[in-house]
């Protein structure tokens, strides 16, 4: 099997939406909308950043960067999240592709970071640490992540799109 890493098309919304369901149905960690806020960040414009894996013509994961802001308003910063790579397929490494390939592309933006809320054993592995100090009021202080993209650290209070709380 040949994984392959694009750019989102439009054709492969309706793939992305029931991917990203299948991959966080049941997970004690999701919220059950992480579907709906892929929708939402792209219909406000905050979709920065969506590429889909695919295998042959089969869409088998995609990964979301959005803005992200800080209380010192200094720097570049994106969100990841969510990330879904299909059930069958999971243990691949087609997650790591996925982040690997998204934080080029954010570098490229003139990323300074990017920030998490997710399972420090996953993330750690991709160059994300505990970033407690930086986490937004409504996160929880423990599985919020950081990594950065170069030497500059950030201060104050970092702060995800509204689009992650619209549902809430």
């Amino acid at each position: 099997m040949t994984t392959t890493i694009r750019p989102e098309s439009e054709t492969d919304r309706d793939a992305i939406w029931h991917l990203t369901k299948a991959a966080f149905e049941g997970k004690p960690y999701a919220g059950g909308d992480e579907q709906d806020l892929v929708n939402s960040l792209r219909a406000c414009g905050a979709l920065t950043v969506s590429l889909v894996a695919t295998d042959v013509d089969e869409v088998v994961g995609q990964i979301t960067f959005s803005p992200a802001t800080i209380s010192s308003d200094v720097g570049h910063w994106f969100a990841l999240g969510p990330v879904s790579v299909m059930p069958a397929r999971q243990r691949e490494g087609i997650g790591a592709m996925l982040i690997e390939a998204g934080m080029k592309v954010i570098t490229e933006q003139g990323a300074w970071g990017c920030i998490l809320t997710g399972n420090p054993l996953y993330y750690s592995r991709h160059g994300f640490e505990p970033a407690a100090e930086h986490c937004p009021d409504n996160e929880p202080k423990e599985y919020f992540m950081l990594r950065l993209v170069g030497e500059t650290k950030p201060v104050g209070q970092f702060a995800f799109h509204e689009a992650f709380y619209a549902g809430s």
